[in-house]
Formats: structure tokens, sequence, C-alpha cells
């Protein structure tokens, strides 16, 4: 493992950090609860009908911190086309809102998954960040760190909108 990514519990094997994986293209979104800003159950199902960058991380993990301001810059230029989803893994979920207060990261919502359901399900290092076409399913993956808002990041997020 590189210092680019932090593995819970039964992560999947590392790749280079930033390696954009399509092995699993196709594959149905798990059907796992998180929280939203407020607390409430929600699910990536919710968000169907456009497509979904939903990346996993956690304030404690520094790649993740590091990526944090370009995903949100992303989530600016995306607008209204794809749904930014920054899913914090930590088990108390009372420090996200404030992080994201701290950085200004003012793009992005503060949902939580303190179960690591996501993590669990994807069986991902962290930071991971999957793309969902507008139906739900995988276009493809990037475990570790990645400037979000570079032309490469760029080109794959518009692969959801082609």
């Amino acid at each position: 493992m590189t210092t680019d990514e932090v593995a819970p519990g039964n992560a999947a094997p590392v790749a280079a950090a930033g390696t954009v994986d399509r092995s699993h293209k196709g594959e149905a979104a798990p059907n796992v609860a998180f929280l939203d800003a407020v607390g409430k159950p929600v699910n990536l199902v919710d968000f169907r009908g456009k497509p979904v960058l939903l990346n996993l991380w956690a304030t404690w993990c520094a790649p993740c911190i590091k990526e944090m301001p370009s995903l949100d810059a992303a989530a600016a230029a995306a607008g209204d086309k794809v749904h930014v989803l920054a899913v914090s893994q930590d088990m108390q979920r009372e420090k996200v809102a404030p992080f994201f207060a701290e950085r200004k990261l003012d793009h992005l919502a503060p949902y939580t998954d303190p179960e690591m359901g996501l993590s669990l399900s994807y069986k991902a290092n962290l930071p991971t960040t999957i793309m969902l076409d507008a139906e739900g399913r995988e276009l493809w993956r990037v475990s570790g760190a990645m400037d979000w808002a570079g032309a490469e990041a760029k080109a794959l997020i518009a692969e959801a909108n082609a």
C-alpha cells in the first residue's frame, strides 16, 4: 500500500494511486444506507436520474484531505449535471460538517457513513471515487487521490454524460 491509500477492513488489493479501474463496469450500486447532512438515511438509488461521482473518504485520511479542494471544484463545475457525493467513512459524523466549513468546501454536502457500509460493499481503500451512470451502474473507479479539477478527471466525469 502506498501513502496515497488507507485500507479499511477487507479492502481489495491496491492498484497504483490514481489508476482508473473499469473492471466493475456495469455493476449495480450497492443497496447501502448512509446519512445526509442532517442525519437522514439515504441510498445511492435516491440519486438516480443523474450520474453520481461518489467519493469515499475520511477526515483522518491524508490523501483524502489533499484531494478535497479539487473535488469541491469538480462539484462546482458539474453544477446540476452530476451529483458529487463526498461520503465520509468517519465513525463520528459530527466531525465532518466542521471539517467542510473550516476548509470552505462550499459545493459538497457532508454525507457520512459511520458504519463504513459503502467502503465494505465496494471493498474500497480510502480515498476511492466511483462514477455511476444515471441508472446507478458503475462506469469506473479510482483508488487513491486524484486532481478532480484536472483535465484527466474532467474527461472521466464527462463519460457519464456521453
